[in-house]
């Protein structure tokens, strides 16, 4: 009923899991992942306990094999099962139990697996190789391309309803307290892939910032900028040109109002993309004098 892939970039420090399927909320089942550990994807007769045991012998130094191994094995319904881990090291590794409906299968490479059961025929779990290969960019980003990239070579047989895209990183969550630098899903949806890679895009430039352009702050944009947070009330003091404490602090105080803290800097330079949404938010500003 899915097809999925888990991967890792150990360059980085990325483990993640993108899935999609005809069944409701597919994102509540099947990814599993922890920051510096590996990742899990559990399907077809889906077993939820594979996520979190799998996660924790993964911690405990297993390998991706004998990860599989220990959840399988001791499982009496293995042949119903499908699941697929990449452990800590970038060793990945696929499961298809042989009751599962066909097409069903997987294969793995470089840090990797794809797996999938009720799909159009094996082309859908290569196809999603071959795009995770060739794509660059971050592990999101390719986890993105394969599940794109399964979806246009058929898919789930019977349909489309859900995804999902999970990527964990040491402190990669909101304010850095979690490991979950990526946690999106489409829980029913007509083209469930295609909404998926629209809410990422958006995720992608208001909360991840990875493209965000810089501009040093002058006299002149730190003028405009004390301002443009005067007459929103966010600052009291005059307008200097110096980029002093008051005015980091305002500014400061205007992205927490608006969920822009991923957009602060400690140094020097200011995102243009801050700059732009104060700019709408305030309005016509005229210089004084």
């Amino acid at each position: 009923m899915t097809f999925s892939i888990v991967a890792s970039d150990l360059a980085v420090g990325d483990w993640g899991v993108a899935v999609a399927s005809k069944f409701p909320a597919v994102g509540a089942v099947v990814p599993h992942a922890r920051a510096g550990v590996g990742a899990v994807a559990t399907q077809a007769l889906a077993n939820l306990e594979y996520g979190p045991e799998g996660l924790d012998l993964l911690a405990a130094g297993r390998t991706a094999d004998a990860t599989l191994r220990a959840l399988t094995e001791g499982d009496e319904d293995r042949r119903h099962r499908q699941a697929g881990v990449v452990d800590a090291r970038g060793a990945a590794e696929t499961f298809t139990g042989d009751a599962c409906m066909p097409w069903a299968g997987g294969l793995t490479g470089p840090g990797f697996a794809c797996q999938g059961n009720i799909l159009t025929g094996p082309e859908v779990v290569e196809s999603m190789a071959g795009a995770f290969q060739s794509t660059t960019g971050e592990l999101v980003d390719r986890l993105l391309a394969a599940l794109r990239a399964g979806e246009d070579a058929g898919g789930d047989r019977r349909g489309k309803q859900s995804a999902a895209l999970l990527v964990v990183r040491e402190g990669g969550g909101y304010g850095g307290r979690s490991d979950r630098y990526v946690d999106l899903r489409v829980d029913d949806h007509v083209e469930p892939v295609e909404e998926l890679t629209r809410v990422f895009a958006m995720f992608d430039r208001e909360v991840l910032v990875r493209h965000d352009t810089l501009l040093p702050v002058s006299a002149a944009l730190v003028e405009e900028l004390q301002r443009r947070l005067r007459a929103a009330g966010y600052l009291e003091g005059e307008v200097t040109g110096q980029f002093d404490a008051a005015t980091r602090e305002a500014l400061e105080g205007f992205a927490g109002e608006y969920n822009l803290e991923g957009r602060l800097r400690i140094d020097d330079l200011v995102s243009e993309a801050l700059v732009r949404d104060l700019r709408e938010i305030t309005g016509d500003v005229t210089p004084a004098g």
